[in-house]
């Protein structure tokens, strides 16, 4: 793939909010934001929901910009929130704020694994096609999950109308499908995206 343009007054950079709690997914993040800044010229700035460390399940520590505070991130063109077993428990912090400010800005947004259910409790699924780990996995931890008839089966990720989500066995196509939806007059970087991270199971087979 080619390295990233180079952005100017005419094709500023587009800035992508990635959000994390404690005990996140250390695989769940890397392809997305790596590939957003290395091969798309993207700004990536992390986020926690109170602008606290946290750590991921292998006790890395992640210092955060900002907090979720919508006041904070009114430059973001898209945010993706990570997975993470907090997600699921009684403790979840809510960022509906923010997921909701983005969207209706017409920014994209994103969850993987468990993160989904944040995107659940926004009402972000209600009128898109989604996925998660489950339909049960969401319709048990959110109980007035309304988009249960938009749940879409499969093993990778899900696009629709700006709203992305993906089981968390599917950190390549989140990663895919969240850029394609960024930056849809790039397909071309996309496909080869996709070429790329497909390489490596096609061989094994």
């Amino acid at each position: 793939m080619t390295n990233a343009e180079k952005p100017n007054e005419s094709n500023p950079p587009k800035t992508i909010g990635v959000v994390f709690v404690d005990r996140f997914a250390d695989w769940e993040f890397g392809l997305l934001s790596a590939s957003a800044v290395e091969w798309f010229g993207a700004r990536t700035v992390a986020i926690t929901p109170n602008g606290e460390p946290v750590r991921s399940m292998s006790g890395f520590q992640l210092n955060p910009l900002r907090s979720a505070n919508t006041n904070e991130n009114a430059d973001l063109d898209a945010v993706a929130v990570i997975g993470s077993d907090l997600w699921s428990s009684c403790d979840a912090p809510d960022v509906s704020a923010l997921l909701t400010d983005v969207a209706k800005r017409g920014g994209v947004v994103g969850g993987i694994c468990g993160a989904t259910l944040a995107l659940a409790k926004a009402g972000l699924f209600d009128r898109a096609g989604h996925t998660s780990n489950s339909r049960d996995f969401v319709a048990q931890a959110v109980p007035d999950y309304a988009g249960a008839g938009n749940y879409r089966d499969g093993p990778g990720a899900v696009a629709d109308n700006g709203v992305v989500s993906a089981p968390g066995s599917a950190p390549g196509t989140f990663a895919i499908e969240f850029l394609a939806a960024l930056y849809p007059e790039q397909d071309s970087k996309t496909d080869a995206m996709r070429a790329l991270f497909a390489r490596e199971y096609a061989e094994a087979s």
